[in-house]
């Protein structure tokens, strides 16, 4: 699958934005899932299976936890998939 970051960034945000019911447009790569999304762990969760499923990989607990932003949930998933 190829994959870049543009592709990994529009399926964060489409995944997000279907999870949160927010348009899609309003997620940024600089969104703060907490404070600007209003996302909680549960939302986070759901977003690495969905893409820990997408893309083959599995996250640790350590990594989920360093995610603040939308664009360190698009770095962690490119790392993990091998596509750095």
């Amino acid at each position: 699958m190829k994959t870049d970051r543009n592709d990994v960034l529009e399926r964060v945000r489409s995944a997000l934005a279907e999870a949160l019911e927010l348009p899609a447009e309003d997620i940024r790569e600089d969104s703060l899932l907490r404070e600007d999304l209003d996302a909680d762990s549960l939302d986070l969760v759901e977003l690495l299976l969905q893409m820990e499923s997408e893309y083959g990989f599995k996250v640790t607990d350590e990594e989920a936890a360093e995610i603040r932003t939308v664009g360190d949930a698009v770095d962690l998933i490119l790392s993990k998939a091998g596509c750095r």
